[in-house]
């Protein structure tokens, strides 16, 4: 029974509730539409296990919009995802989900947002639904949104269960690559 919990179960991958979540827009030539979060990804195994692709489905009303370009990585050191081992110690990293470059407009509208963290599991067949999370962008964030050096973001409030949101604008320097 040990061996089996501990070396031949295979387990899955699972997620906390972000602390952060930001909507806004990328730095770059193209300024386009990002989702960023951070989190910590860990392995209900002892020999965890490889995600082999991280992507977000955001939905609001009738409108879903899949963010399924994926950088990780702490601040000066992005890698574009394919590929993370994750153990059963866990791992945290920054995660940005950014349009496909296909031609897709999104644009942040008010109204209360469902979004979902979806993986791949190398082994598994199905994709997995890491975490749900329910937020509300109010007429005022979105307007504010139409502004490409600013973004906003929730964090989580642990005492009142729930997000909180506030606005930041960013020095137009800090947008230069």
């Amino acid at each position: 029974v040990t061996l089996w919990l501990t070396y031949l179960k295979r387990g899955t991958i699972k997620m906390t509730p972000p602390t952060t979540i930001f909507f806004g827009n990328d730095k770059g030539d193209n300024k386009s539409p990002k989702v960023y979060l951070r989190t910590l990804l860990y392995s209900t195994s002892k020999r965890g296990r490889i995600i082999q692709s991280l992507y977000v489905k955001l939905k609001r009303g009738e409108s879903v919009q899949n963010f399924n370009i994926w950088v990780y990585g702490a601040k000066n050191d992005l890698s574009r995802g394919s590929g993370l081992f994750v153990g059963p110690e866990g791992v945290t990293y920054n995660h940005h989900f950014l349009l496909p470059k296909d031609g897709t407009d999104f644009n942040f509208l008010p109204g209360k947002y469902i979004l979902e963290v979806h993986c791949t599991i190398i082994g598994k067949k199905q994709e997995h639904i890491l975490n749900r999370t329910e937020l509300m962008l109010t007429d005022i964030e979105s307007k504010e949104l139409t502004n490409i050096y600013k973004g906003i973001y929730f964090d989580w409030g642990p005492d009142s269960g729930k997000y909180h949101s506030f606005t930041e604008e960013f020095p137009k320097t800090a947008w230069i690559s």
